[in-house]
Parts: C-alpha cells; sequence; structure tokens
C-alpha cells in the first residue's frame, strides 16, 4: 500500500512541475532552510511537537515537493494570509523561534507564493498531498537495513571477559575512553578501531590468556584429557563461547592448527585464547544475520547483550541450539527469564549512569571557598542517590514517570546537609522531602541540580539544555559560529542575578532563538544552588585580588529570586520548582515518548530514523498501557526484531599473529 502511495505522490509530483510554477524545492524550500527552520523543525528538536517537521536525510526532489504540498495543513484556506506557514515565521503570531523571516521581504514573498498556492488545492491533489503524512507516520514506506556487527563495548568487554574467562580485572578501564554520542557511549558511529585501541585489545589479550591458564586450568575451561581428539573439543567448544556461535568448518581447523604449533598443551591452549580475544569475530557481535544456521544466536548475543550487557550464558545458548529463539514465544520466555535475574539490574545501571550523565559530576569541581561541603564522596553519593532511586521504581515495577513527581529521595551523610533532612538509619535509606523544599523527583535531586551548574554558580541555560535533550529528546542547535557565550560580569554598581544577566540572550537576535527554548525552563531552579541546595535569596560576593586582597573586606549582596518558568511547546507549563515542573513532565506525553526513545537508542546504538517511528510508537503505546512500568518498555523492545536497523559495517577481522 505503500508503494502505490508512493509512486501517486511522485506522478503527482510530476504533474505539479509541467504547470510550470516555481516548484517547492527551488523556492519556498530554500527559504525556509536559510531561515534555519529545519534546526527546529525535526523528529528530534524543540519543535517535534509541531505540525512541521522537515523530511530527514537525503530525500529526492520528489520527496522535497510531496513535504512542501504536505504543508496544506498549516494552511488557512478561506484567508492564505493568516496560515500559520506565513504568520509564524515571520512572527506575527507569536513564534518561539522569534522572527525568521523579514516581514515584507522577498523572502516572505515567495513563501507566500507558495501558501496561495497550496490554498487552492482540491479533490484528488488534497488528498495526494496529505498522503506524505501519512507514509511519514508509518515510517516512510522505509525498511531499516540490518547492523550485523556492533563492536563490545568497554562495559561488555570487562563482563564478557569475566563470564568467560573468570577475570575480573577489568581490562577495559585502561583503554582509551569512549565518547559520548546521541547521549550515550556505545552508539555506533563512534565505535571505530583506532590504532591505539586495536593495541589495547593485542596487549589485554596476551595477559588475559597467560592468566586463564597461569598454574593449570583452574578454571575449568578444557573440559577433557589432552589430546589431539580434546584439542579440537576445546577449540569448538571455547570458540561457540567467545565468538557467541558455532565455528564453521575453516575456522575451525585454522585454530586447531594454531594450537598445534605449541608443544604443550596449555601453551597451546593460551595461544588459541590469545587469538579469538583479538578476534573481529569476538570483538564484534552480531545483530542480525542473513545465514540461517546463526540467526538464532545472533538473537542470543542481541538479548544477553542488551538485558544483561554481556555474553549469553548455558541457558541462552541452549535455546539457540534447539530453535527456541527463532520463535517469539521462545524469544519471549527468554526475555521474561533474564529480565528476573540479577545481571539486569546491574545492566540497566549503565544505562541509567549514562542517560543521567553521572560522568558530569564525578569530574565536576566546585568553588572549595563557597561550596566546602562538595568532595569527591558527595559526588559519588548523588549518582549511587540517582541509581537506586530510579532502580527502584523499575525493578519494584512502580510507575517510572515518579522519576519526576516522586517527593522523596535515598540519602546518605553527605547528602544529608544539602537536603537539610536528618541521616537515615542507614546509608541512602529513603527519605521524604521537607514540605517546603520544593524538591520532587529527579529533578529535585543533587545530582541533577549540581551537575547541570558552574563551579560556583548554577546555570539555568545548562538545566534547561539538559531537560530538552535527556526528558524531551529535544536537540537545540548549536550557537552561530563567532557568537560571544560569555555573560557580561556583574559590577558592585550593578549587582544582577543569573536571570537578569541572561536577559542578554533575549536582547540579542543571535542568541535569542535558541536560549528563549531553554533558558525560561532553568529559571524555575534559581531557588537551588550549584551543589543543590536551597536557597531564598540569590548571593553575590566580591572579593579583593592580589597582593592587597587580604586587606579588602568581602561584599556581598542579597537579591530576590524570581523563580518563575516555563516550557516552551509544552502546554500548561508554567512552574516556579523542580516539584511543579516533574508534575509537567509526568503527564507530558513528549517525555513518555522521550522515555521510549532513550531507551531504544542505548539497545540499538543509534539514534532513530522515520523507519524506527512504528517501533517507538508500539513501545510508547506498551509502556502507557502498563502504567508505565519500565520493564514492560523493556520487553516491547526486546520482542521487536525492528530494533536492530541502521546501517551495516563492514568489519575486518584481527586475527592474532
Amino acid at each position: 500500500m505503500l508503494i502505490r502511495l508512493s509512486l501517486a505522490a511522485l506522478v503527482s509530483s510530476l504533474a505539479w512541475a509541467q504547470t510550470g510554477a516555481p516548484s517547492f524545492e527551488k523556492g519556498a524550500y530554500i527559504v525556509l532552510e536559510k531561515a534555519g527552520c529545519p534546526a527546529c523543525h525535526n523528529a528530534d528538536g524543540v519543535a517535534a511537537g509541531t505540525r512541521l517537521l522537515f523530511p530527514e536525510g537525503n530525500v529526492s526532489p520528489a520527496r522535497v515537493e510531496a513535504f512542501g504540498r504536505s504543508l496544506v495543513v498549516l494552511i488557512d484556506r478561506v484567508t492564505p494570509a493568516k496560515s500559520p506557514l506565513l504568520e509564524k515565521p515571520t512572527n506575527r503570531v507569536s513564534h518561539v523561534g522569534g522572527e525568521r523571516i523579514k516581514k515584507g521581504s522577498p523572502e516572505e514573498a515567495v513563501l507566500r507564493g507558495w501558501v496561495d498556492r497550496l490554498s487552492q488545492l482540491t479533490g484528488d491533489d488534497l488528498a495526494q498531498a496529505l498522503m506524505y503524512r501519512d507514509e511519514e507516520e508509518g515510517g516512510g514506506g522505509r525498511k531499516p537495513s540490518r547492523i550485523e556487527l556492533r563492536r563490545l563495548t568497554h562495559s561488555q568487554y570487562n563482563n564478557t571477559m569475566r563470564d568467560l574467562l573468570g577475570d575480573n580485572s577489568r581490562p577495559a578501564d585502561r583503554f582509551p575512553p569512549e565518547d559520548f554520542v546521541n547521549g550515550f557511549r556505545n552508539q555506533i558511529q563512534a565505535q571505530g578501531l583506532s590504532p591505539l585501541l586495536i593495541e589495547s585489545y593485542s596487549q589485554a589479550a596476551e595477559k588475559i590468556a597467560q592468566s586463564a591458564l597461569r598454574g593449570g586450568d583452574t578454571r575449568g575451561l578444557i573440559a577433557c584429557k589432552p589430546s589431539p581428539a580434546c584439542r579440537a573439543k576445546f577449540v569448538r567448544e571455547f570458540g561457540l563461547r567467545a565468538f557467541r556461535r558455532p565455528l564453521d568448518l575453516a575456522e575451525q581447523r585454522r585454530y586447531e592448527t594454531l594450537f598445534g604449533t605449541e608443544k604443550e598443551f596449555l601453551k597451546g591452549a593460551q595461544l588459541v585464547i590469545e587469538a579469538m580475544l583479538q578476534s573481529s569475530s569476538f570483538l564484534f557481535r552480531l545483530e542480525d544475520t542473513s545465514e540461517a544456521k546463526w540467526k538464532a544466536y545472533a538473537t542470543a548475543s542481541r538479548l544477553s547483550y542488551g538485558l544483561w550487557d554481556t555474553m549469553p550464558d548455558a541457558a541462552l545458548f541452549a535455546a539457540a541450539e534447539k530453535g527456541d529463539l527463532n520463535n517469539p514465544a521462545g524469544v519471549k520466555q527468554q526475555v521474561r527469564r533474564m529480565l528476573d535475574h540479577p545481571r539486569a539490574r546491574q545492566s540497566l545501571n549503565e544505562f541509567i549512569s549514562q542517560w543521567l550523565r553521572f560522568d558530569r559530576i564525578l569530574t565536576a569541581s566546585k568553588d572549595r571557598r563557597r561550596y566546602p561541603q562538595f568532595t569527591r564522596e558527595t559526588a559519588v553519593a548523588m549518582t549511587e542517590e540517582a541509581r537506586v532511586f530510579v532502580s527502584d521504581l523499575i525493578w519494584n515495577e512502580s510507575n517510572f514517570m515518579e522519576l519526576f513527581t516522586a517527593p522523596y529521595g535515598y540519602v546518605n551523610g553527605e547528602l544529608a546537609g544539602i537536603y537539610q533532612v536528618a541521616p537515615p538509619a542507614q546509608e541512602f535509606g529513603r527519605v521524604s522531602f521537607p514540605a517546603g523544599s520544593e524538591r520532587a523527583g529527579i529533578l529535585g535531586q543533587a545530582l541533577f541540580l549540581a551537575s547541570t551548574a558552574k563551579p560556583d554558580e548554577s546555570s539555568p541555560t545548562a538545566r534547561g539544555l539538559f531537560i530538552r535533550e535527556q526528558f524531551l529528546c529535544q536537540h537545540v542547535p548549536d550557537p552561530p559560529a563567532g557568537v560571544n557565550t560569555n555573560l557580561p560580569p556583574f559590577s558592585e554598581g550593578k549587582p544582577q542575578t543569573n536571570r537578569d544577566r541572561l536577559s542578554e540572550h533575549v536582547i540579542n537576535p543571535g542568541c535569542a532563538s535558541c536560549h528563549s527554548l531553554i533558558d525560561p525552563i532553568g529559571f524555575g531552579f534559581e531557588k537551588f544552588d550549584a551543589v543543590g541546595s536551597r536557597r531564598d535569596k540569590f548571593t553575590l560576593e566580591t572579593r579583593g585580588r592580589g597582593p592587597e586582597a587580604r586587606d579588602k573586606k568581602t561584599k556581598a549582596w542579597e537579591l530576590e529570586i524570581d523563580a518563575s518558568g516555563f516550557v516552551a511547546g509544552v502546554a500548561n507549563s508554567k512552574f516556579a520548582s523542580p516539584a511543579q515542573l516533574g508534575a509537567v513532565l509526568g503527564q507530558s506525553s513528549q517525555c513518555q515518548e522521550c522515555i521510549a526513545k532513550q531507551y531504544f537508542r542505548y539497545i540499538a546504538g543509534r539514534a532513530e530514523t522515520a523507519a524506527d517511528r512504528p517501533v517507538i510508537r508500539k513501545m510508547t503505546e506498551d509502556f502507557r498501557r502498563s502504567q508505565f512500568r519500565f520493564k514492560e518498555l523493556m520487553m516491547s523492545l526486546m520482542l521487536s526484531r525492528e530494533n536492530s536497523g541502521g546501517t551495516v559495517h563492514v568489519v575486518r577481522n584481527h586475527q592474532a599473529h
């Protein structure tokens, strides 16, 4: 059906082109692009919830024309001059992005011409114009190509070494660090093999192989008496577990030959281990395959690394061998078993730590004079509170949207002072926030408030940006090149709050379009300082500098705080505290869908595309239907084969010498 509609849209585009009128692609589309509209009006942009979404990726001219005609939904057919498509970008009607197209300009005239043309669509032409939107909602008829191989992340490498060889030395902790892309460290586009990483793999393989058989086979890796038959058995059985699939005949022979180059049996086994640990078949994992004989093993690998962050266990290997993973019922049975295993909890901690960016607070520094209570131990406590809090919601199957509304935290001695509560009887015990604290959920916890602040002061911009990106899945464009991002320093003659100083962002057109989307969110957190302590006044201090500083007195000002904020694009979103914004996000369909997207991105190792929309939609529906049980969200994604879509990566096999 989608193919037929696409052909119909193409025919319609050609018919329009033959009228001699200017095309959308060469006219209004260029105007909208130059105005910067696609930066926000895309599936991950801050205007993702609007009716104007630009097509993604490289699209054909016919597709661009079809998109242009689909904008008929933004046309006032009775009074075209009052159409949102014209009035929004010119800011005649209040537009969050401000004036993008100057009133009375030639660009507006071009856009007005397209508006007039769309207002005349009728009959079949109108029906064809609306088909584009139907196709986009269904993924545009596009099917994702399969990602066949994904490199083990450092976390997965460590866990696999633990379960494959009983090695708990965490060798990957000494590998080159992984970069955050799309909010996570496991994204495919950042999983290249640098020369330094290849060298690290080689060194680790040599040390681990030596350790595995040092002093004999103390770890039970060899389940037979040394002999030629045992040699073949070891290669076959260890190879199955190392490569997460059976070896083919050529591989079996090659590793048997390598084994035979050593006279001592254990040295031969050590050489095989070292070689296999440097093979791409070990370092990269199957997500899917066209090889029928390996398909069930690819499924086992997908499930194990998705839910456990490590290699399949014996039960998964057995299910793959029997073919149980070739049908949905068998997969569902394994997923339920795996979710009940402690490894699932340990694995999800990795998702939590990356999604909430634990790394930022663990590497943060704070002004020691202003915040002497902030130490390395305090930072670790902030991450632990968040981990315990989120884990409790997930594994006790609570409503996960309480992530934003729960009136409690998990406190230890380090955090009690920040929250102004008595330390609980046990470390990270559950403690209700004081009634007047205005705290709730993750937004009221020290992790969020401190990690989105500067060393010496809060940062409304950083806090607003974090909420847009992590909890609404909206990408805010980078500032234009050459824009001065430094705020004017305050002077003794004119002490100002952060809100007053950030007013420059609203006045400056180069800043306003983006900062009007993020700063108003951050203003609602201004009653919380750079470590997350509550304050009623904004305090400014000056201290003398230089050799005579000790003779100069510190001057201080206490200013009133305006903590009113709002989330542009979210209805009824005015707030003045973390608790109030938490209530808004807890009810927001955009936030609920974003949680599904974030988990998809983490598991799939990539950002979602138009072809993934049905999967994201199904995940979100299952999430809502379950009263927001996160385990059901996990189940929904794991039962969908579509999550392995993306670009096929061809990987060279890095064998040992």
